[in-house]
């Protein structure tokens, strides 16, 4: 779920990654945590948290609250390159073994270093209980990972994958060897007190439904001096992001997480003491169709579907012209050495449509409706999607086509999507960074965000091949190939990609601004160095 512009996994896969970084030197004093002195950050989000092991969680406030406790190896900047985080150096001895170097000066809040065993650790218990986190589903050609000194670990693949070092340091959180590994399998640890942090905040207090309380740690390394500049952070629980902007404008909030819906955009940059900051895009949104449920094991039935959406007016009309085309394909135009400008959106043609369901043997009553019923579940807290959901129904119908979509709270939502429960799920992906890894994730059969249940031989062969190859050029010509198949089958129906926007009292300084909605304005390097001069 994640890439870079022009540069690919496969270079980073032969090439040694280094990187500067640029923090103040971390204090001397021993780990704690405590509240001291500074200002109270308050952020607003929709959904509460599911699960506190980061290596399970599913919701966004899992992941927001997660990050501020349990490091990743790598981050990402506003291209979908990998930068420096807990690990420094990073990149291949041969195909088979990886390896990353980090950071000798963190530690855990108990005072407890944190080291490469605690990196191993992580990786070797995830492959073993497979929890059911992003992080398992990149670990396929993963054998093992061994702490070769306290700062190196180093990491055995069954086969080549090209992808395996930056997608896993980017997307696994590190969790602590001496706490999770007394609870037996990492997959059932519910985590759910008496935390422990790497990051700038630990938890400390939890009101279901209301707030999550999280206290500065000291030291932390890239904050000023090793001290985050905020000593608290709460995050509040509302119902709806209209909520969450009144709360915004009243001053009951400092920030809201999560995205704003493009309407709100223009009139949130006029509004008096609020800045909006754009946040990069490198996801899109999509109409999967579940393919295990029949007729939608019909191409025919696919490509109807995907003619009988105005894609041009949900960008237009839901989107304020915030979102542009990635023509069909689930290669986006920002990845400029991959995408394919050859493939051209689906056409909205209603026409089209109710030949192809005609070619594929239904015959249409006497109001001009086929016997076809779909069910397309989406996410009441994605207030865009929820949007665009009834136009995607209204479309429908002028094809004689009959979708009945389906709101849900969204940890239903999610239950629903992992037992593919649905006929169509309409979301979107935070991130999309690297093609190879993306389609490995999204189009094998065993694929973790495989939600149109795709099992074809031809498209795994692509896959497959361009996930091991280390050859820019062929692993360009492989995805291109994969994604032209997807968009002829019509596996997947990509709408539009879109630069988001976030919200936070001027009084507010310093937010570091990273792509997607996951990391935002509140990834941990971020929320350690924000101040208010209030």
């Amino acid at each position: 779920m994640r890439r870079r512009t022009g540069l690919m996994a496969g270079t980073a896969a032969v090439t040694v990654l280094t990187g500067a970084l640029g923090a103040c030197a971390p204090s001397k004093k021993a780990a704690e945590s405590g509240s001291g002195s500074g200002a109270e950050l308050r952020i607003a989000t929709t959904t509460d948290v599911v699960n506190f092991n980061p290596l399970i969680g599913s919701s966004r406030t899992d992941y927001w609250l997660t990050n501020l406790m349990y490091p990743h190896l790598l981050t990402i900047g506003n291209d979908g390159g990998k930068r420096p985080s807990l690990a420094t150096k990073w990149g291949y001895t041969n195909p088979t073994t990886g390896f990353y170097e980090i950071r000798g000066d963190m530690k855990w809040s108990d005072g407890t270093p944190l080291t490469a065993s605690d990196v191993a650790y992580t990786l070797n218990a995830v492959k073993k209980d497979k929890p059911s986190g992003t992080l398992y589903g990149q670990l396929a050609n993963f054998s093992s990972a061994k702490a070769v000194s306290p700062t190196r670990v180093e990491l055995k693949l069954s086969k080549p994958d090209a992808t395996v070092v930056p997608e896993v340091g980017f997307w696994g959180n590190v969790v602590p060897e001496h706490v999770f590994g007394k609870a037996g399998s990492v997959a059932k640890f519910a985590n759910n007190a008496n935390w422990v942090s790497a990051g700038p905040f630990k938890l400390t207090k939890v009101a279901k439904g209301q707030s999550y309380t999280l206290e500065r740690v000291t030291p932390y390394p890239f904050a000023p001096g090793g001290r985050p500049t905020v000593s608290r952070v709460v995050y509040k629980v509302y119902p709806d992001v209209n909520t969450e902007i009144l709360a915004l404008k009243n001053g009951d909030v400092d920030a809201i997480a999560n995205a704003l819906p493009p309407a709100q955009v223009q009139p949130l940059k006029k509004a008096a003491g609020i800045t909006v900051e754009e946040v990069p895009g490198l996801g899109y949104a999509h109409l999967a169709y579940n393919m295990d449920k029949k007729p939608l094991d019909n191409v025919k039935v696919r490509q109807a579907l995907s003619h009988a959406v105005d894609y041009d007016a949900i960008r237009k009309v839901v989107l304020q012209g915030q979102a542009v085309s990635t023509g069909s394909s689930p290669i986006m135009p920002v990845l400029k050495q991959f995408h394919d400008p050859s493939l051209q959106e689906y056409t909205f043609d209603p026409a089209m449509a109710r030949k192809l369901l005609q070619d594929a043997g239904y015959t249409a009553d006497g109001s001009g409706r086929f016997p076809l019923s779909f069910r397309m579940i989406y996410s009441l807290q994605d207030p865009v999607t929820a949007q665009w959901a009834t136009l995607v129904r209204d479309d429908a119908a002028k094809a004689g086509i009959t979708i009945k979509p389906q709101g849900l709270e969204r940890n239903t939502y999610l239950a629903k999507t992992d037992a593919g429960d649905y006929d169509i799920y309409a979301g979107n992906f935070a991130i999309m960074d690297d093609p190879a890894t993306n389609m490995t994730l999204t189009y094998l059969p065993k694929g973790i965000i495989n939600y149109s249940h795709v099992d074809a031989s031809d498209l795994s062969a692509l896959v497959t091949k361009a996930q091991a190859t280390t050859d820019v050029n062929e692993q360009k010509k492989l995805v291109q190939a994969a994604a032209k198949l997807v968009h002829d089958q019509v596996y997947d129906n990509v709408m539009y990609t879109q630069n988001l926007y976030v919200a936070h009292r001027s009084n507010w300084t310093g937010f570091v601004v990273k792509p997607s909605e996951l990391l935002s304005i509140v990834d941990p390097q971020s929320l350690a160095n924000v101040k208010s001069s209030s």
